[in-house]
């Protein structure tokens, strides 16, 4: 049994106001057997999407390379945003070494409630998937379980967005759940209406050019 343990802490810079949250990063990350062009830092992975979609909705132009400077340029986008990264799970433990979410077994969750509570200036987490088995909002739920909190519904189209007050304050958290910026999810973007749609007015829009349209408003 391999032991999936996270290997980067949260990164919350202080006065973020929207946590990126996401479950694991793939099991190289965790053993240190990067492949060339992954980036040592969150979703750093170079078959991930989340930081090429970041780099057209900013126009930052970052490099994909397994250096310090590539680490340093996204640790300073997300301070200059008043962005942080806080993923579900501290470790799982897999029998086949693999990044899909649904082979996590015995996931130890981070306490994402109390994580909010040492933050008062965060008010909306970006979850990068939904609630489908061992994906970060199944796992928040958990968390949230704990405490007899229930996610209100807000919108029930895709991404759909959530609710809840924080215990023992008044204060609202927002929940936005993305579609998953990775490879696997590509299927659900094609089954999309809103991506069957813009295909037909442009033939050459792409799945990431879908998520850069679907994520533009919340971050």
């Amino acid at each position: 049994m391999f032991t999936h343990t996270h290997p980067y802490p949260p990164f919350i810079p202080e006065n973020t106001t929207k946590l990126i949250v996401g479950t694991l990063p793939p099991p190289r990350f965790t053993t240190g057997e990067l492949k060339p062009g992954d980036v040592n830092f969150c979703y750093g992975s170079r078959d991930g999407q989340l930081w090429p979609i970041l780099n057209k909705i900013f126009n930052l132009d970052l490099s994909f390379e397994t250096t310090a400077e590539a680490i340093k340029e996204r640790k300073e986008f997300l301070q200059k945003n008043n962005i942080g990264i806080c993923d579900m799970v501290s470790v799982a433990y897999r029998e086949k070494i693999d990044a899909s979410d649904i082979g996590m077994q015995k996931a130890e969750l981070r306490d994402l409630v109390k994580i909010l509570q040492k933050h008062p200036t965060v008010h909306t987490l970006l979850f990068t998937g939904g609630n489908s088995k061992n994906g970060p909002e199944y796992f928040f739920r958990k968390v949230l379980k704990e405490y007899s909190i229930k996610l209100k519904l807000v919108d029930n189209k895709v991404p759909r967005i959530h609710e809840f007050l924080l215990p023992e304050t008044s204060r609202k958290i927002k929940t936005v759940s993305l579609t998953a910026p990775s490879g696997a999810a590509n299927r659900a973007v094609g089954s999309l209406q809103e991506y069957k749609k813009m295909k037909i007015e442009n033939p050459a829009i792409t799945t990431i050019d879908f998520r850069v349209w679907q994520y533009t408003p919340h971050f």
